[in-house]
């Protein structure tokens, strides 16, 4: 299956960032509830780059929808995302 360029743009421009990166990106998004197909291309590409690198995501994810209602940090020692606070 074809993925749409947009989420393709996305991909990429994920794959050249660090992971202190990754969850900044993460972070400007919490708290925000609009929502267009762009945002949706956006986020898919974000969570699928976590997942790709071998992070856990699953304080955020659970397969189908992605919570931004906390920011979150990069724990290195478990290789996972956790919420701040």
């Amino acid at each position: 299956m074809q993925q749409h360029i947009y989420y393709t743009k996305y991909a990429l421009q994920f794959a050249d960032m660090q992971i202190p990166e990754l969850v900044t990106v993460f972070n400007r998004q919490v708290g925000n509830t609009s929502w267009t197909g762009m945002r949706s291309y956006h986020d898919q590409a974000l969570i699928d780059e976590f997942q790709r690198r071998g992070i856990d995501v699953s304080a955020i994810y659970d397969g189908k929808t992605i919570s931004f209602a906390r920011p979150v940090r990069y724990d290195i020692a478990d290789n996972r995302l956790a919420p701040i606070g």
